[in-house]
C-alpha cells in the first residue's frame, strides 16, 4: 500500500488517547500525541480523570481546526473504561487507535516498597491497559481493525536512573509482555499492538522534581547526547497509530537517544 499524495496520515481513524492532558505546564505525551493525531486527520476522544487538563488539549486541537471531544474516566475502573469506548464509537462512528499512556511513579526498593503504593503503581500503569484493550478492542475489530499502542518505558527492560521505584519498574516489565500476548491474540482480528519505550524525556511529569545538574546528566547519557520531549514520542505514535506501520506488531520500540544500546562505560567520557 501506498500513501497517496497530500492525504493526511491519520485520516478516517478515530482515535482514544488515555491521559491526554498534561499533568503540568508544558506538554505532556499525551497531549502531544492528540494534538498530532488530530494535526493528522483523526478525531480523537480525549480521556483524562482531570478534565480541566483535558480541555486545555481541546483547545489547542480546535485552533488548529482538529476535531477531538472531552471524555472523563479513570482508567482503574472496568465501568469507566467500557463507558470511553462506547463514547467514542456513538461521537464518531468507529474506532480504530487507543493510545494507552496513564502512569504513574512509585519509589520503593525491594526491602522498602509499600503494599499500598504497589498496588495503586501496578492498578494505574497495568491493570488500566488490560481494562481499556478489554473494551476498545471488541469495537476495533467491529471497525475492521486497528493500532493500541501501550507506554512501557526502558525501565521496563533495565534498572533506571536515580531512586528505586520497583513498583514501577515492575509494571512497566509487565505492559512488555502484555504487548507481546496481545499482539498475537489479537492479530487475526486486524489489530495491531505495540509498545514504546521512552527514555529520558523531559516533560511535566517530572519537570518539577529535577534539579538542572540531573537534567543535563540524563541528557549526556545517551549517545545522541540531546534531550528528549513529548513531541518525539508523538511523532512515534502517528507512525504506529498510521497505515503505514500496517505490517508492524508486538514490537518494542526504544525512543531514548540510543541509551538502550550503551553501557555505562561507553558512555563515560561524555558523563565526566
Amino acid at each position: 500500500m501506498q500513501m497517496q499524495p497530500g492525504r493526511l496520515r491519520l485520516e478516517g481513524k478515530v482515535a482514544i488517547v488515555t491521559g491526554a492532558g498534561s499533568s503540568g505546564p508544558g506538554v505532556g505525551t499525551g497531549k502531544a500525541t492528540s494534538i498530532l493525531f488530530a494535526q493528522e486527520g483523526a478525531k480523537v476522544l480525549l480521556v483524562d480523570r482531570e478534565t480541566g487538563a483535558a480541555e486545555e488539549t481541546l483547545a489547542e486541537i480546535e485552533a488548529g481546526g482538529g476535531t477531538a471531544s472531552v471524555f472523563r474516566a479513570d482508567v482503574t475502573s472496568a465501568d469507566d473504561c467500557a463507558a470511553m469506548a462506547e463514547a467514542a464509537t456513538e461521537r464518531y462512528g468507529a474506532l480504530h487507535v487507543l493510545f494507552n499512556n496513564v502512569g504513574i511513579s512509585g519509589p520503593g526498593s525491594p526491602t522498602t516498597v509499600e503494599e499500598d503504593v504497589w498496588d495503586r503503581v501496578l492498578d494505574v500503569n497495568l491493570k488500566s491497559m488490560m481494562l481499556t484493550t478489554k473494551y476498545v478492542a471488541p469495537k476495533m475489530i467491529e471497525s475492521g481493525g486497528g493500532s493500541i499502542i501501550n507506554v512501557s518505558s526502558i525501565v521496563g527492560v533495565r534498572a533506571g536512573s536515580g531512586g528505586a521505584s520497583i513498583p514501577y519498574a515492575a509494571s512497566k516489565s509487565g505492559i512488555i509482555g502484555m504487548t507481546a500476548n496481545m499482539a498475537v491474540h489479537l492479530g487475526r482480528d486486524n489489530v495491531r499492538v505495540n509498545c514504546i519505550a521512552p527514555g529520558h524525556l523531559y516533560t511535566p511529569m517530572v519537570a518539577g522534581r529535577m534539579s538542572e545538574e540531573m537534567r543535563d546528566l540524563r541528557r549526556r547519557a545517551g549517545p545522541l547526547g540531546t534531550e528528549g520531549n513529548a513531541w518525539d514520542i508523538a511523532w512515534a505514535n502517528v507512525f504506529l497509530a498510521s497505515d503505514e506501520s500496517r505490517w508492524i506488531s508486538g514490537v518494542v520500540l526504544p525512543i531514548d537517544a540510543g541509551l538502550l544500546s550503551a553501557t555505562p562505560l561507553a558512555m563515560f567520557p561524555h558523563l565526566q
